[in-house]
């Protein structure tokens, strides 16, 4: 959906879900002043039961003068769009409407509709709204109020900035511009003395695992950067390796994932617990996720949710196993002989765009590569995104250069930021076509079991594979040990 597609109509009554947090209303208000700017009668209202009150969000709105209203009825005219919430959930009050669009980022609670824009791969509503904006031609920092807005939505609602792992989040909160005096104000503003009582009694009763030292922590309901404190704390204890902390929203469980071992990533851990119920992600250390009500009462309704993280924490950790290359020897007898079928993928010559010496951001659907440009450097793109470096020498060696444009669709096409200026560099045009010379022949097997690998490249950070991934050996040398995807090894390798 586009936001040109809701212009068609001149009244439009932008709706926060009940007890609205900053998210909900940074994405309502920049959807305020978007339609405004184009000459539309526009409301920024919400209901539920408790008007807002939370010192920083009572701030929040004063510093930017939104003008959000609290209503109990409203006869809507026109159009009325959801924000951060969906048309027909709980936690929105029913409003009566012929025509309804919905903008959110959590996972999808009610039946599909035409106008709607759900993205729950993203941090933030903001991020949506910021991402539509963009498209639409509106320059967010022509506008303080509406790029400081958005940035505090993403702020609060990835625990400050801790959760966010798409690049699209990670480009909005490079992009906009923001008053660091009030974001400050707005950071000491959060904590209430009732929300330390409840950090307080939520540690006293927690629920400890010697055998694998994590502590798991249920919480009142409070704002979700208390968790996240809750979080930081208790790991400070000796003997916990990893601790989770939750509590139960109006509109699902919200938790906190901590760790400080390198067999644990707190994000990969806060998406295999959240699975097909919500989102979670993260930095390695700290991640945060979000579990929906609705969904967990229709598949595991007959459990608490401290039984539900337990039985996720028990599977979890009897689910894997760890490689750490290098290390180990790995019975080649038992691995079948394959040879990569050359795949045309894409290559950038760095020093062609790009002055030697500058630092940049190197960003992708999967990560991030920070890097002071070399004369001899090569980025690599993959047919999937996915991105690599390695020296000129190896390229020639290893690479034939093709005439022809590299024209892959792909959903985020890597792009590099320059750290000194912020400027963007987006690398299609820029992107040329190459082959791999000659056989790259590999020892591989289908995996029965999830695996953790350390290759001798990153050996403090593993590789998930999944079951049905496959464990590679390289045939030169037997300590390169890595993971590819099932469904790229069915793609690009063929048994010997």
């Amino acid at each position: 959906m586009r936001l040109a597609e809701l212009e068609v109509y001149n009244q439009i009554i932008i709706q926060c879900h009940d007890n609205p947090d900053p998210d909900t209303i940074a994405a309502g208000y920049a959807l305020y002043k978007y339609f405004e700017s184009k000459g539309k009668e526009v409301r920024l209202v919400y209901g539920g039961n408790l008007l807002i009150t939370k010192p920083n969000i009572v701030m929040f709105i004063e510093a930017l003068r939104i003008p959000i209203e609290y209503i109990e009825e409203l006869k809507v005219e026109g159009l009325l769009i959801t924000v951060d919430c969906q048309y027909g959930a709980g936690n929105v009050r029913h409003l009566g409407a012929e025509h309804v669009a919905i903008i959110d980022h959590h996972v999808q609670e009610v039946p599909a509709i035409k106008l709607q824009e759900i993205r729950n791969y993203l941090a933030s509503s903001a991020t949506v709204v910021w991402d539509m904006l963009c498209e639409a031609g509106y320059d967010v920092n022509e506008h303080p109020d509406v790029s400081m807005a958005l940035y505090y939505g993403l702020f609060t609602d990835s625990s400050s900035f801790i959760e966010i792992s798409h690049p699209l989040d990670k480009d909005m909160r490079d992009s906009l511009k923001y008053d660091k005096q009030l974001l400050r104000r707005l950071r000491n503003a959060v904590l209430t003395l009732r929300e330390l009582e409840i950090a307080g009694m939520a540690l006293i009763r927690h629920s400890y695992n010697d055998a694998h030292k994590y502590v798991m922590v249920k919480a009142q309901e409070c704002d979700p950067n208390i968790l996240g404190l809750i979080s930081d704390f208790a790991l400070q204890v000796d003997s916990v390796n990893v601790c989770i902390v939750y509590n139960e929203a109006n509109e699902g469980i919200k938790f906190s994932v901590r760790s400080c071992v390198k067999e644990v990533m707190a994000n990969e851990l806060a998406a295999y617990l959240a699975g097909d119920l919500g989102n979670g992600g993260g930095h390695v250390e700290r991640a945060a996720g979000f579990i929906s009500k609705s969904k967990f009462n229709e598949l595991y309704g007959h459990l608490n949710y401290d039984e539900y993280f337990l039985r996720k924490l028990t599977a979890y950790y009897q689910s894997f196993e760890v490689v750490d290359a290098g290390k180990m020897q790995i019975d080649l007898s038992k691995l079948r002989h394959y040879k990569k079928i050359p795949i045309p993928i894409g290559f950038v010559r760095l020093s062609e765009v790009l002055p030697e010496g500058e630092p940049i951001i190197i960003r992708s659907l999967e990560s991030d590569i920070e890097r002071i440009v070399k004369a001899s450097d090569i980025l690599i793109i993959d047919r999937e995104g996915s991105i690599s470096l390695m020296n000129e020498e190896r390229f020639g060696t290893n690479y034939k250069i093709l005439e022809e444009p590299f024209d892959v669709k792909i959903e985020y096409f890597p792009r590099i930021r320059k750290q000194n200026t912020g400027k963007v560099l987006y690398l299609e045009s820029y992107t040329k076509k190459c082959i791999m010379k000659g056989d790259n022949t590999i020892y591989a097997r289908p995996l029965e079991k999830a695996v953790k690998v350390f290759t001798v490249y990153s050996p403090d950070k593993y590789k998930y594979g999944h079951v049905g991934d496959y464990l590679a050996i390289s045939e030169t040398d037997t300590n390169d040990v890595y993971i590819i995807e099932q469904e790229i090894f069915k793609k690009t390798y063929t048994e010997i």
